[in-house]
């Protein structure tokens, strides 16, 4: 599912102007984004949390010139779903193998 089969959906469901769907939704993203941006986690109830994790200093290798590399700790955005979003997936999708 893209963005815009999310605006259309939500559009269709609300009875909304496609434009107006999809402008909140992406203020929805943008605001998001600058939360975590500053430092700020954000939690939705019943969906889940966006949430900041940081990553600790580690060495990597470079394999075309065989060296080693340090990789810095780092900070990266990470959504972790809420309990009642996990349980919906696993009983209502099938497992694919």
């Amino acid at each position: 599912m893209t963005k815009a089969d999310i605006v259309a959906k939500i559009s269709e469901k609300l009875g909304m102007e496609k434009g107006d769907v999809q402008a909140t939704v992406e203020t929805f993203m943008e605001e998001v984004k600058t939360s975590l941006e500053s430092g700020d986690n954000v939690y939705l109830r019943g969906f889940g949390s966006f949430v900041i994790k940081t990553r600790a200093e580690k060495t990597g290798r470079n394999i075309s010139k065989n060296t080693t590399i340090k990789i810095p700790a780092h900070n990266i955005p990470a959504f972790k779903p809420a309990r009642i979003f996990v349980d919906g997936v696993k009983t209502n999708v099938e497992v694919k193998e």
